[in-house]
């Protein structure tokens, strides 16, 4: 789920990068902020949000199920 101020973005690129510095999945975030990355390997990953001033975090994937992950965005002075 991303965020900017309390409100979900519908228009944030999201983008998972894996260890190695590949690109693995991008997604643009829905009306609710969410978006979703399907079929990936356990391990970690660097999820990066931009369409804002980019973020970056790290994600840690366990397998199988849903596992999830939160960013807050916003514009500088927020």
């Amino acid at each position: 789920m991303v965020q900017t101020a309390g409100r979900p973005p519908n228009d944030a690129r999201v983008t998972l990068i894996d260890t190695a510095g590949n690109m693995v999945a991008t997604a643009t975030t829905g009306e609710d902020g969410g978006h979703a990355f399907t079929d990936l390997d356990a391990g970690e990953y660097r999820v990066t949000a931009a369409g804002y001033p980019p973020k970056a975090t790290q994600v840690t994937m366990h397998g199988t199920g849903v596992d999830s992950h939160d960013i807050e965005l916003s514009h500088t002075g927020e």
